[in-house]
């Protein structure tokens, strides 16, 4: 791919189908709000698991472009952290266990790569998920897909300064062998407190059967990408939540069937429904902020305000 050089400050979105993101319409309106006068946001789109070479010449261009000050990384994190990783003068402490780039910036004349989903995330799960929900109820944790974002949300949960406030059981899941491997060997430098699983899916039917098991209250996480990066939904329409339990699909767009499917069941089960929203304005906006140096409130009006430019922006 022949990259042109941006002619105006530009932060670049790595992704797979950028130019259907809201964040297209939205940044212009976020970039005024905030005063970066002149920025611009670019996507890079590639298929999952591209090439490494790929990786590579985005990263060296957006290294060696002056006016391309940094970029977001969705869907390829680890891949391209495996990709490039030589290619960065300072590999933060989060992306450094993580193995994933979510952010790159430009600070000194050194390339840095970033790993904000342990913030974002954070962010997000405590901005709906009630403080003390896993001390007083026992309930467990269940992702789906291993990348990036459950790297960070089971580190997020499983931090030693929780308390109690942790779930009794992790289970993750994925189709891919290595990829549990790689998260398995994450959480051993982690030293969980609670016994986690890992569950390779080797049929269509196998997330159904880890949900149907689970306690209730337990929070269930789509990070697989199915519903945007492609159709469907990693649970058949057969599965059955637990009572009570949070279901939070981390898409906010596309056909998002396992949000449908949790919403089918909302009032018999008693479940809470969360899609993806806040998480992409905490995604975005800890990448802004890092990447052109200006600080953005993460709660209360400010941020709010931050909310309400982006839904009357992404209806324009």
């Amino acid at each position: 791919m022949t990259y042109a050089p941006a002619t105006r400050p530009t932060l670049h979105f790595i992704g797979v189908t950028t130019g259907q993101s809201s964040i297209i319409k939205v940044f212009p309106a976020w970039a005024a709000h905030l005063g970066l006068r002149d920025a611009a946001i670019r996507g890079i789109d590639f298929p999952p698991h591209a090439e490494a070479s790929a990786y590579r010449d985005a990263v060296e261009f957006i290294r060696d472009d002056p006016l391309s000050l940094g970029a977001l990384v969705t869907t390829h994190k680890i891949d391209l952290f495996q990709a490039a990783r030589d290619l960065f003068d300072v590999v933060d402490p989060h992306a450094s266990l993580m193995g994933e780039t979510s952010c790159i910036s430009k600070r000194d004349g050194k390339l840095v790569c970033h790993a904000k989903d342990p913030i974002s995330s954070g962010l997000a799960i405590d901005g709906f998920l009630e403080p003390g929900h896993f001390a007083r109820t026992g309930a467990e944790f269940f992702a789906m897909g291993t990348g990036g974002s459950t790297i960070a949300m089971t580190w997020h949960l499983m931090r030693a300064d929780r308390g109690r406030d942790v779930p009794s059981r992790v289970v993750v899941s994925d189709r891919s062998a290595h990829r549990l491997d790689e998260i398995r060997a994450v959480h051993r430098q982690m030293a969980p407190a609670m016994p986690v699983e890992y569950v390779l899916v080797d049929t269509s039917t196998t997330n159904d059967e880890v949900l149907r098991a689970l306690k209730p209250g337990s929070f269930v996480v789509n990070a697989t990408g199915l519903g945007k990066d492609a159709p469907g939904s990693p649970l058949t329409d057969r599965a059955l939540f637990p009572h009570e339990a949070i279901a939070w699909d981390l898409n906010y767009r596309g056909d998002l069937v396992f949000l449908e499917q949790a919403r089918r069941q909302a009032a018999e089960r008693a479940l809470r429904v969360e899609d993806g929203w806040t998480y992409f304005l905490h995604g975005w906006t800890q990448v802004i902020a890092e990447v052109f140096e200006t600080p953005i409130p993460t709660s209360g009006a400010g941020f709010d305000a931050i909310s309400d430019i982006a839904i009357r922006a992404a209806k324009a």
